[in-house]
């Protein structure tokens, strides 16, 4: 069953003996800056990867991302696979922070969506301003403004793919397999 959970909800489900799986699917960048303790970081492009082997490990769920855009693309990888307990974290890490629920801290990165407005920003300043330099310049400022409008109507967004896979936003690999077992295990 797919549903929304809000955050003192699973605050109270986490500390039940048969808690779900917190899987985390936003960058490991992102998940080692601050996450909810207990949780695993499956990234999206991971997790879209390796469902069959995911569905194989574990029953009930609950997918965590930003604010949950990024839950609902792994929900539907998900529920595609096969698997039926499936819940997003309704507002993610930001309404799991809001309400006072324990986060685990590490350094500080941006967020993939602040990093996605800089690029943005940038692009589109770039554009306008080089375009009085440069005539037909200002149509990057056109094409990026496209973008932005093609990722609010399909809730995905390409820019923010293509940043998470720079160095700055990776963690060290822990493989699938290695993933896969741990999630068996139950150890974060």
């Amino acid at each position: 069953m797919c549903s929304k959970i809000d955050a003192e909800s699973l605050r109270d489900r986490v500390a039940a003996p048969d808690a779900p799986r917190l899987l985390d699917v936003r960058t490991p960048a992102e998940f080692a800056a601050a996450h909810i303790p207990g949780s695993y970081n499956v990234p999206l492009d991971t997790l879209r990867e390796h469902r069959a082997e995911l569905r194989g490990s574990m029953d009930d769920v609950v997918l965590i991302c930003r604010t949950g855009a990024r839950a609902s693309q792994a929900e539907r990888a998900l529920v595609e696979a096969g698997m039926t307990k499936v819940h997003i974290l309704e507002g993610g890490i930001v309404a799991w922070e809001a309400a006072g629920a324990p986060l685990n801290r590490n350094r500080s990165r941006w967020d993939l969506e602040r990093q996605v407005r800089l690029v943005a920003g940038l692009l589109v300043l770039t554009g306008v301003v080089g375009g009085l330099l440069v005539p037909g310049l200002e149509w990057l400022a056109a094409a990026i403004g496209a973008g932005l409008t093609v990722a609010a109507l399909t809730n995905t967004c390409m820019m923010g793919m293509l940043l998470a896979k720079l160095p700055f936003n990776r963690a060290p690999a822990c493989g699938a397999e290695s993933m896969i077992a741990q999630l068996r295990d139950r150890r974060p």
